[in-house]
């Protein structure tokens, strides 16, 4: 699939926030229905998710009730269920540098956090559930 870049968004979240919801907000205002993001920055807590692949469903979310750094943070925007999606993996250290990671899950809020989202233009990139995973993945043409 080819797409073009669009437009691109620069911010910062306000402190306190709830990462996920607010980069769903941001895309769902400006209409943003196909893109890519990052973010760096800092947390006050965080909940992780991870996907068990045998049982094809997520685990309980692992919750770090911490201040820690965004050493990464990456996702995309797509359809699924007819409305905006935002799907996203966060990495994040404490401070002697110790690294968790996964599936970035509500109620991971902000201390600091900038972000970058590109929009692509062009065909829609739209999830539908894959039997062989349990996940809504792509639709790929």
């Amino acid at each position: 699939m080819l797409v073009n870049m669009g437009r691109t968004f620069i911010g910062r979240l306000e402190k306190g926030a709830d990462i996920l919801k607010s980069l769903t907000e941001i895309c769902k205002k400006e209409n943003i229905r196909s893109g890519a993001f990052s973010l760096i920055g800092a947390v006050t807590s965080a909940n992780v998710g991870y996907y068990d692949q045998l049982a094809k469903k997520y685990c309980d979310p692992i919750s770090f009730n911490e201040a820690l750094e965004i050493t990464a943070c990456t996702g995309n925007v797509s359809i699924k269920d007819n409305g905006i999606f935002v799907h996203a993996h966060i990495s994040l250290s404490n401070k002697i540098g110790k690294c968790f990671g996964g599936h970035l899950m509500p109620g991971t809020y902000v201390f600091a956090a900038e972000y970058c989202i590109t929009e692509f233009m062009g065909e829609e990139l739209v999830r539908e559930f894959d039997d062989e995973t349990g996940l809504g993945l792509w639709k790929m043409m």
